[in-house]
């Protein structure tokens, strides 16, 4: 399933001799650098056990990404990583792409510049709280509307909601891209 779509020469390998990728102007290490850097990567993560799980998850994100060990697919494999992890160590899953494009496309351009994960922290922060206010608001089983509607019903400003969610000083949540609540 994580490898579907990808051809069937290159799915679940990692890159070799003369395989090199390009994701926007980065270009990701030789071929020969990947299995180090995984390994680095995950005794660096299991190292930093004292640290909190927001930024052992960005690090290692951006890493991966950074390293990207295949041809095509790094994206879901890195995001199954991130949750294999948090499920691992008693967290919800979450999903860091899509929360907010531009943001994460620089934290990778801050880690690149600077080696900093502060971007992705913020990013991976937002996303756990996003995905715990989403299944709080199902498990408890509170009507689920949008923002939209909240705003109407309660006669408050739609783009203030949309200011509180993004700063999450309310328990909104979004789902495929529309911002929701749960009342």
């Amino acid at each position: 399933m994580l490898i579907s779509n990808i051809r069937d020469d290159v799915a679940g390998r990692f890159r070799r001799d003369k395989e090199f990728v390009r994701v926007g102007s980065h270009i990701a290490p030789a071929p020969q650098e990947i299995i180090e850097r995984l390994e680095t990567m995950l005794s660096e993560y299991h190292a930093s056990i004292h640290e909190n799980i927001i930024k052992r998850i960005a690090r290692l994100h951006l890493v991966f990404e950074y390293t990207h060990p295949f041809i095509d697919g790094n994206g879901r494999i890195g995001r199954v990583l991130n949750n294999y992890l948090l499920i691992r160590e008693g967290y919800v899953p979450i999903n860091i792409k899509f929360i907010d494009r531009k943001k994460y496309y620089d934290a990778f351009k801050e880690f690149d510049e600077k080696g900093k994960v502060e971007i992705m922290e913020e990013i991976v922060a937002k996303a756990l709280t996003n995905s715990y206010h989403k299944r709080i608001a199902y498990l408890e089983g509170k009507k689920i509307m949008t923002l939209v509607e909240y705003a109407k019903q309660n006669k408050i400003s739609h783009s203030n909601l949309i200011n509180k969610a993004n700063r999450q000083t309310i328990e909104a949540f979004l789902e495929k891209g529309v911002w929701k609540i749960g009342v």
